[in-house]
């Protein structure tokens, strides 16, 4: 969904507000900005790239329309909202959610465009290792990184994943120290 389909359905869901909540404006411009990494974070999760979109744009629609209530910056109640549609995606799909695991090749385009260029075989190598290394990680272990990755800070990664401040920290510390050890190598 781009921009001007975004902001059109906006129109027809409700006015304009002047009570200090985000404007539509605003949410068009978090949409913009927020969009790729979400989708990352998503591809992170395993989530397919077709329900990843459904998602993001759920994700704004409910922001949208609950754009009055938010008493936050709605950076990190984007992310929280969207972990949230992927716990309850899991539940509902648990079965196809276990089998239908996002292709490599997907997940690469998402994350790194020169993952289709040829590159070099060290540099394949490195990467495969990083990746299997990050893959063998805790499943909270991964979304942490993946968040922080994303530029949230750790008490909003704290609220997103339901965890404690040092919990995240631990976990952060965790998980850097292995893929350094790995990357060392």
């Amino acid at each position: 969904m781009d921009t001007a389909s975004i902001r059109l359905t906006f129109a027809r869901l409700a006015p304009r507000t002047d009570s200090g909540s985000p404007s539509e404006d605003d949410i068009i411009a978090l949409y913009d900005r927020l969009r790729v990494p979400l989708l990352r974070y998503l591809a992170c999760c395993r989530v397919p790239v077709t329900d990843a979109e459904e998602i993001v744009q759920e994700v704004f629609l409910l922001l949208f329309q609950r754009r009055d209530k938010l008493d936050r910056e709605p950076a990190g109640w984007v992310f929280k909202a969207a972990h949230n549609y992927v716990l309850k995606h899991r539940e509902r799909n648990r079965r196809e959610a276990e089998s239908a695991d996002a292709s490599p090749r997907a997940l690469e385009l998402l994350v790194d465009k020169r993952a289709w260029a040829d590159a070099a075989f060290e540099e394949r190598e490195r990467r495969n290792t990083l990746t299997a290394v990050v893959r063998a990680l805790p499943e909270q272990d991964q979304h942490c990184l993946h968040l922080r990755a994303e530029g949230l800070r750790y008490r909003e990664i704290a609220e997103v994943l339901g965890m404690s401040l040092g919990w995240v920290a631990n976990s952060l510390a965790r998980s850097i120290a292995r893929i350094g050890r790995a990357d060392a190598r």
